[in-house]
């Protein structure tokens, strides 16, 4: 399933509304190369097809195809979404609601990530379970990153990306260390 952002959902559901399926008018916070962006992601997606007449990139006016309404979970033949037609009882904004996590969840659970061994992430990663940890001039010279690349990287990469929990006080020197708190 192709995933729809916020702002494509928002432009196919208002032209599911329009009796001739018309994109346009676009929202008024959509302008200029912001609203050809939008347009053309849909049209290269074939959520939508330009008609001859105008409209954003002068290609055409952009009107949503049978494929824009099944990506909304709209009924091709009526054009409105199919919650928001009183059939399931739901409220229009419920419906747009589910529509847009459908469009836009993940094809099944994420797998963790791992560390390759013999890399850079790796050694700092082993430096950092050490019982003293490691502070950011000891790691400078172990991987040869610059400080702000460490900071970034224990961070993003092991904070963020890995989950890993990284905890940092003043050694007995007065340097800050670094360590990994495994949760075990």
């Amino acid at each position: 399933m192709t995933k729809l952002t916020d702002t494509q959902l928002t432009v196919l559901t208002a032209a599911s509304r329009h009796d001739d399926g018309s994109i346009l008018p676009l929202p008024k916070n959509l302008k200029g190369g912001a609203a050809t962006k939008v347009v053309d992601a849909l049209v290269r997606k074939g959520f939508a097809e330009r008609i001859a007449g105008g409209g954003p990139a002068g290609d055409g006016a952009p009107k949503i195809t049978r494929e824009g309404l099944t990506a909304i979970n709209a009924d091709p033949d009526k054009g409105a979404p199919a919650a928001e037609g009183g059939q399931s009882g739901e409220s229009a904004p419920s419906a747009r609601r589910k529509a847009s996590k459908a469009a836009t969840a993940p094809e099944g659970p994420k797998a963790p990530r791992k560390v390759r061994e013999g890399t850079k992430q790796a050694a700092l990663i082993d430096m950092l379970r050490r019982e003293e940890g490691a502070t950011i001039g000891q790691i400078v010279e172990a991987t040869g990153w610059r400080s702000h690349s460490i900071r970034g990287a224990i961070s993003g990469a092991l904070k963020k990306k890995l989950g890993l929990t990284v905890t940092s006080e003043k050694n007995d020197g007065g340097e800050r260390a670094y360590r990994i708190i495994d949760a075990a």
